[in-house]
């Protein structure tokens, strides 16, 4: 009797692959609140999807630079439609009470979201760098020589750029009012924009989460809270895709 797909020495499971059990063991709380662990997953769950990100982009920037601007694009949706899903997921974290919150927030301090070593990458990879953050993150040794590295290496922005060069050095301008010549390069502008304007998406849902939350409230790293994190607002990843808009 032939044996069917998968049942062949049977050394592998759904649990074992996944890792599942480790995975489990992972949400270990500071408190005995009941909505500590919807803050806990909610939390990791970002840090799982910030890595894919992360993979998704190396490979955009890749792409870009070996001049294959279909997988290029197909990269970005890819990031485009995980960072929607990160928008989504502050409805959940949205449904703890202020009081349920506060009732194990102050054994967070003084960690803090701002120490994100994963969040800043994709700002620096993206083209956002900015050397200040290495300095001020309470991060490991491995940690920092991640985020030192990301400020050394090309960027997906870097790499576009370079593509513009070698297609001849077109204008912003001359792409976007020339479709017809540049219209890959016009659908790689838009595949930006969207991971730029998806990202600017969630941190202002991010402040009106954290205004929900905490209203005024200074932050759990000694930050001024939501105020701090509008200050962040009007950061883009590519503001001349932007102030391209103007000149058409």
């Amino acid at each position: 009797m032939s044996r069917r797909f998968g049942e062949e020495g049977r050394q592998l499971s759904y649990g074992t692959y996944l890792k599942v059990p480790e995975l489990l063991s992972l949400q270990q709380g500071l408190s005995q609140e009941h909505d500590e662990l919807l803050f806990i997953v909610a939390h990791q769950a970002y840090e799982l999807w910030f890595k894919v990100v992360l993979f998704e982009l190396e490979a955009a920037r890749d792409r870009i630079d070996a001049g294959d601007i279909f997988f290029a694009r197909h990269h970005l949706h890819r990031v485009h439609v995980i960072e929607e899903l990160l928008v989504e997921q502050i409805e959940v974290l949205e449904t703890m009470s202020p009081q349920d919150f506060l009732a194990f927030r102050s054994k967070l301090a003084p960690a803090s979201g701002f120490q994100s070593v994963q969040f800043r990458e994709i700002e620096f990879l993206s083209g956002l760098k900015e050397p200040k953050y290495v300095a001020r993150l309470e991060a490991t040794p491995e940690e920092l020589s991640r985020l030192t590295r990301r400020l050394e290496e090309p960027s997906v922005d870097d790499a576009f750029r370079s593509l513009i060069e070698r297609r001849g050095a077109p204008s912003l301008l001359e792409i976007f009012r020339d479709r017809d010549r540049y219209g890959d390069l016009f659908d790689l502008c838009e595949g930006l924009l969207n991971h730029d304007e998806t990202f600017a998406h969630w941190r202002a849902r991010h402040v009106l989460m954290v205004e929900r939350q905490i209203g005024s409230k200074t932050g759990t790293g000694g930050s001024s809270g939501a105020e701090y994190l509008r200050s962040t607002l009007g950061k883009r990843f590519y503001p001349e895709l932007w102030e391209v808009r103007s000149q058409l």
